[in-house]
């Protein structure tokens, strides 16, 4: 890739790091990618509710959140079919380059940001050379920037190439709510898939370093909860209330106190909580979001299942209705061995690259597995790689910035091993 090639990744990565939106509210984002893949030129573009039903969404927002990123989007120019199109936060899009007779290819790239306060500090580059988060409290502080970068780099470069066959590129929204990756599981340009590639920066891996696919990653579920008691005098008769606050404790103290499986790691955390009115009141309400894990989506399960018991005893114990709600989850898919050996053999000859692992534990959780498990269920391989690059604050803190020559590696290295797939006939994907 020429240094103007190079370049041109760096204006472009800047330009998404500015605007990050979170989850099903990209609707600047989807239009920026919209301009790209169109000056591309593609054979096909779905754009929102075309590439997938948004009834399969999860995490879904209510109506009222939709609204302020709305105009704001408007405010900077998107067109207003990209708004027609993704209403209602139905987000992202699909390109697809059709080539012929060859192998069919897929790429899923996220594109939405964090709640994230981005540094302003002289010391955080972004600041200091004028390309920060333009909306506050709100960053691309997990590398969905750069994601979304190399998706556009492959698609350009494979088009401009002899390519023979079909790819497709995923550009997701909502995956750090775990919300988008099943609806696009579920759209018609998931099928007759015979390789997909899934990506990501960093992770704790340097400049120079390619992983060829992560391995355990962890199956996971997002709850919603909220406890609902009677409210009371809290001095003058607090014997006539039904504590929410009380039962919000208790299924905190139990929750972190369920046991550990046998059969794999496992996780919980109650991360955000919110309960009662005032200081002389006795709670009648308590909301808490929580999360958990499993080293298998059976553990995942088995944690799942353990959480709702203990909040169900919380309530029942202080007398409180409960609701719980799974507003979202993954499963756990390892990546295929025959494409991480491909993958690795192609990253041994892009420059930069001087250090490969073919696999490497993932610790995490990512709806992209949805995909990956679409395709492998269908006799296809999928992969998830990672790119390495230094960056002076871990992911998902307010200092997150990444080294800007991974763009280019991680550019070629997803292109290269589109190009060098395998030719063969595409399956059926009726």
């Amino acid at each position: 890739m020429t240094e103007t090639g190079s370049n041109r990744l760096v204006e472009l990565r800047r330009g998404f790091h500015r605007h990050p939106e979170p989850g099903w509210r990209e609707f600047y984002t989807t239009h920026r990618l919209v301009e790209e893949i169109e000056r591309i030129g593609v054979d096909e573009l779905a754009i929102g509710r075309e590439a997938y039903d948004p009834s399969d969404r999860m995490a879904v927002l209510d109506d009222d959140a939709y609204e302020p990123w709305v105009e704001r989007a408007r405010e900077r120019g998107v067109d207003e079919r990209v708004l027609d199109l993704t209403a209602g936060g139905a987000t992202g899009c699909v390109a697809v380059l059709d080539r012929g007779e060859g192998p069919s290819i897929g790429l899923r790239v996220d594109i939405d940001g964090l709640f994230i306060q981005e540094s302003d500090a002289a010391t955080h580059r972004p600041a200091d050379e004028g390309f920060r988060s333009e909306i506050d409290g709100t960053m691309h502080a997990c590398g969905h920037d750069v994601h979304m970068t190399w998706g556009l780099a492959a698609l350009e470069r494979v088009r401009a190439s002899d390519f023979s066959g079909r790819l497709t590129v995923f550009f997701q929204p909502a995956e750090e709510i775990g919300g988008g990756g099943y609806p696009m599981a579920g759209s018609r340009f998931i099928e007759g898939i015979d390789h997909l590639i899934a990506a990501h920066v960093g992770l704790d891996h340097p400049t120079g370093r390619a992983v060829a696919g992560i391995e355990r990653p962890l199956a996971m579920c997002h709850i919603d909860a909220a406890f609902e008691g009677t409210s009371a005098h809290a001095g003058k008769a607090p014997q006539a209330g039904e504590n929410a606050m009380q039962a919000l404790g208790s299924a905190i103290s139990n929750a972190y106190g369920i046991a550990r499986h046998g059969d794999g790691m496992t996780r919980v955390n109650l991360g955000y909580c919110e309960a009662g009115s005032a200081s002389n009141v006795i709670a009648d309400h308590a909301r808490v979001e929580a999360e958990a894990r499993g080293e298998t989506t059976e553990l995942m399960e088995y944690m799942k299942g353990r959480l709702r018991r203990v909040f169900e005893g919380a309530a029942h114990t202080h007398g409180c209705d409960l609701s719980f709600e799974v507003v979202s989850e993954s499963p756990r898919v390892d990546s295929s061995p025959t494409l991480i050996d491909h993958v690795a053999a192609v990253a041994a000859d892009v420059e930069g690259v001087d250090s490969i692992r073919p696999t490497a534990d993932f610790g995490a959780s990512e709806d992209a597995t949805f995909l990956m498990q679409r395709v492998q269920e269908a006799g296809g391989l999928a992969t998830y790689l990672i790119v390495g690059t230094d960056h002076p604050g871990a992911h998902h803190t307010p200092t997150f910035d990444v080294d800007e020559r991974s763009l280019r590696i991680g550019a070629e290295v997803i292109t290269e091993t589109i190009l060098g797939l395998p030719e063969g006939p595409r399956r059926d994907r009726a």
